[in-house]
């Protein structure tokens, strides 16, 4: 009794220290300047409901423009980096295909060797991406992790019924669409949703290859917000009419967790069905 109390009384902790830091940053976003003020920064206790801060984002300017670019990264590079993860996967589970096991330990030599930051930078460069929205999607374009579980699924569909559509005279491809990808929709399911993750959250590499402030995604300008300390670029509203500087800042916050929080639970249930079934046996 005891000890489901203590795990209890532990888990409502650590659902306490995730649930109340973004409380206080949906809060603040929601707070007027007098609020902000009395509470000395970030709200914990909310008095009103102001949404100026939210009209304010998406009322044009950078913090527009950049859930825009965010959205548009996040939609090619996911659908870019499915296609070729599944393509390769598909092509490395198959024991026959030209040149499997170099391929394999190409992909698989990635885990243990990698190019490093000014290598990679220099390739980038060197392409002509450099300022590009696709640097923000080549370079990760496929993740060897995802590849290497798509493809123990993949070996793990019953190579009868492969076989059958082949003796029907159905190629590899037809075979891919017709019979391999609807029964690998959970596996897929959570790869994309790992994909769309990584390029909705990308800021780094945005820091690397963008220059041009109208490309920044979304969190490359709340990095510049948060941790440089510039102020919001706005456009359409006056400067009397400005909501508090913090309640942006952590509206911005909202707006760039809010779609991934939104999608996560159409693809749970396909997230430990995807995970268990597309891992690699032993």
């Amino acid at each position: 009794m005891a000890g489901q109390v203590a795990r209890g009384g532990l888990l409502a902790g650590v659902v306490l220290a995730v649930l109340i830091p973004l409380w206080v940053v949906l809060v603040t976003s929601l707070a007027s300047q007098e609020t902000i003020n009395e509470a000395g920064g970030l709200v914990l206790v909310p008095r009103e409901i102001d949404v100026s801060a939210y009209v304010t984002i998406f009322s044009g300017g950078q913090i527009t423009q950049a859930l825009w670019i965010s959205a548009l990264v996040t939609t090619a590079g996911t659908a870019v980096s499915l296609t070729l993860t599944v393509l390769a996967a598909y092509g490395l589970s198959r024991p026959g295909s030209v040149g499997h096991r170099g391929l394999l330990l190409y992909f698989l030599l990635t885990f243990l060797v990698y190019p490093g930051m000014v290598p990679s930078y220099l390739v980038v460069t060197g392409l002509g991406l450099k300022d590009s929205l696709w640097a923000l999607i080549l370079p990760s374009a496929i993740s060897v992790f995802n590849l290497v579980v798509l493809r123990a699924f993949f070996q793990n569909l019953p190579g009868e019924l492969l076989d059958s559509a082949r003796i029907d005279g159905a190629g590899e491809f037809r075979i891919l669409a017709r019979i391999v990808l609807p029964l690998s929709r959970a596996v897929i399911a959570v790869v994309g949703l790992f994909y769309a993750v990584g390029y909705w959250n990308v800021w780094f590499t945005a820091l690397l290859y963008i220059d041009d402030n109208a490309k920044f995604p979304s969190q490359r300008v709340l990095q510049s917000f948060i941790l440089a300390g510039q102020s919001p670029s706005t456009s359409g509203v006056v400067g009397a009419a400005m909501p508090p500087t913090l309640a942006i800042k952590m509206a911005v916050v909202v707006v760039t967790v809010a779609p991934i929080v939104l999608v996560y639970p159409f693809v749970q249930r396909h997230f430990v069905k995807g995970v268990i079934v597309g891992a690699v046996k032993g």
